[in-house]
């Protein structure tokens, strides 16, 4: 008898409930198909053919493209699904480099992975375009190797579908096929913004990480010189889970420890950074809403969303706000602090800045942020390339004991911890404006409708006289969706949040890419936020002595930036 919402997978019977594909199915019961070009979040393009399975007539069938339907009975394990996947995999690494113990994604890589599930051991067919071909190095964020581009589409779907950006697609046609700018132009003169999420969905070594490790390492080892580096908040929620911590465990203690074992000098918490963001952008939110001029205020913390906002819509860029974001505001008070003051036998100050997004490695070197010393950030380390660098020293990161961060920039609010995760820059700022500084005030902030994961959130908060309204956006193609809106008048609205990457900087492309995690990232922050002794950035003394003392009459010059300016240039 046929059981309702009921089919066979393998001899057992599943329940069907709203799974939107086989795929989905099947993983919920224990089944990890084999794919390539399959992700969630992603339009199904059944390219790759991995994930086919085979019902009871001997028919074969995707099973990211079928739905499951009541009364199917397939199979996903069979002598031919087996030897269909080995040829595919053998096909494709005939036309792949296959220099896989020197390959960036050596021990990441799901060809590699999978080449290994299937046992792999040869290759009967010549390496016809697995040749070195000219690798794109242009880009300060990311590298393109066509080599090791096996064509699954993932990265042209990110970039158009996620992103909205369409900085790369297919080109030509048949065994001409390759991924591609638009010309062939190198990555840095096309729309790319550099927020790297094609390269966090490639699952080769076709897309990856500009390295950053090598010229860091030296700057470390140098004893003349006076390393400084500050971590991101969104780092401490993704880095545990790495070296078999819990997901949900916060590891900056660990992170702060592993820095000094590895040689940096003092180490500090870009959270202090955010605490001046919010104080400088909060001004300047009021400012404007008493003026009613230039609303609504676009955040200016994403790189990405700023590179977005000068190649797509330069008309709004003085509707951005001024305000560096956390890691140049940080960047430029630490080098300055330091400027007179380096520890005996140091002739040299060299700034780290730790950080889940690839397009930091873009913004650290604009030219807006160099002063007559250098760049306020001289090198930006993903935490994927911080990772590397823990194992490669030979520390066991969970057994560290942990350690606090340095003064004289030891202190920070929870609210600048909250950056990380979308909707964290807007709870922090309404945490600066709002009229009643009561813990019950600052309680009913979380639940305006700033926090979640959706990819476009709007709230209501009363200030003052007005009520103001605010939409919080993460993924850029949603950006751009809204700003369609707000320009046809569809929407009206005095502060948007813009972060690049999904679920903001949790999901930075530097990050390890685990998109199911993301919840448990932000419940990370989150806590550390509802443990912290100082709630809201005015009330970090450290501000006040900050403001009295380095920042005074120099805020501007150290703490803004004006994009408008470069752009009529």
């Amino acid at each position: 008898m046929q059981l309702k919402n009921m089919m066979i997978i393998d001899g057992t019977p599943v329940q069907i409930e709203g799974e939107r594909n086989l795929v989905e199915l099947c993983r919920k019961v224990g089944i990890a198909l084999p794919t390539f070009c399959y992700h969630k979040e992603l339009s199904v393009y059944g390219a790759c053919r991995m994930c086919m399975v085979e019902d009871e007539r001997g028919r074969l069938m995707a099973a990211c493209s079928t739905i499951p339907k009541e009364g199917m009975n397939i199979r996903t394990n069979t002598l031919r699904l087996r030897r269909y996947r080995s040829l595919i995999l053998e096909l494709l690494l005939s036309n792949h480099c296959r220099d896989c113990t020197t390959c960036e994604k050596n021990g990441q890589c799901k060809l590699q992975d999978l080449a290994r599930r299937f046992d792999m051991e040869e290759v009967r067919f010549p390496n016809i375009r697995g040749e070195k071909r000219e690798r794109d190095t242009s880009s300060l964020s990311i590298e393109r190797d066509p080599a090791k581009c096996i064509l699954c589409g993932d990265c042209v779907r990110q970039c158009n579908e996620i992103q909205g950006v369409g900085a790369i697609d297919f080109a030509f046609r048949g065994s001409e096929a390759v991924i591609s700018t638009a010309f062939g132009k190198p990555l840095a003169e096309t729309s790319c913004v550099g927020c790297g999420q094609c390269a966090a969905v490639c699952p080769t070594g076709a897309l990856i990480i500009n390295d950053s490790t090598t010229p860091i390492w030296e700057e470390v080892d140098d004893p003349e010189v006076f390393v400084t580096c500050e971590i991101a908040p969104a780092v401490r929620s993704a880095i545990g889970s790495e070296f078999g911590m819990s997901d949900t465990v916060n590891a900056m203690g660990r992170i702060v420890t592993t820095l000094h074992r590895m040689g940096f000098d003092q180490v500090f918490d870009t959270s202090t950074g955010a605490d001046l963001t919010v104080m400088e952008e909060a001004n300047e939110f009021a400012e404007r809403l008493e003026k009613n001029e230039k609303l609504p205020l676009f955040t200016s913390c994403c790189p990405a969303w700023i590179q977005l906002a000068e190649k797509r819509y330069p008309e709004l860029l003085p509707n951005i706000s001024t305000c560096r974001s956390p890691m140049s505001m940080f960047g430029a008070v630490i080098k300055e602090y330091y400027k007179n003051n380096l520890p005996e036998g140091k002739k040299r100050h060299y700034h780290v800045a730790i950080m889940p997004c690839t397009a930091k490695k873009f913004e650290a070197q604009r030219p807006e942020f160099k002063t007559e010393d250098g760049q306020a950030t001289d090198g930006v380390l993903t935490t994927q390339e911080l990772i590397r660098m823990i194992r490669e020293s030979g520390l066991v990161f969970n057994e560290l004991e942990p350690e606090s961060v340095d003064m004289p920039f030891g202190t920070m609010s929870g609210a600048g911890v909250i950056f990380g995760v979308t909707g964290g820059v807007t709870e922090a700022v309404l945490r600066k404006i709002a009229d009643d500084s009561s813990r019950t005030t600052l309680a009913a902030l979380s639940y305006t409708g700033v926090r979640g994961l959706e990819g476009v959130k709007e709230a209501w908060l009363r200030h003052g006289d007005r009520d103001v309204h605010i939409a919080v956006v993460s993924g850029l193609a949603n950006a751009s969706r809204l700003i369609a809106e707000i320009k046809a008048g569809k929407k009206s609205f005095d502060l948007v949040e813009v972060m690049a990457c999904p679920g903001g900087c949790i999901s930075g492309a530097g990050q390890p890419y685990m998109p199911e995690k993301r919840v448990a990232r932000s419940q990370t922050l989150y806590r550390a936020d509802s443990l912290s002794v100082v709630k809201r950035s005015q009330d970090n003394p450290l501000m006040k002595e900050l403001y009295e003392g380095l920042l005074k009459g120099r805020e501007h010059e150290l703490l803004h930036v004006d994009y408008v300016k470069k752009q009529a240039e």
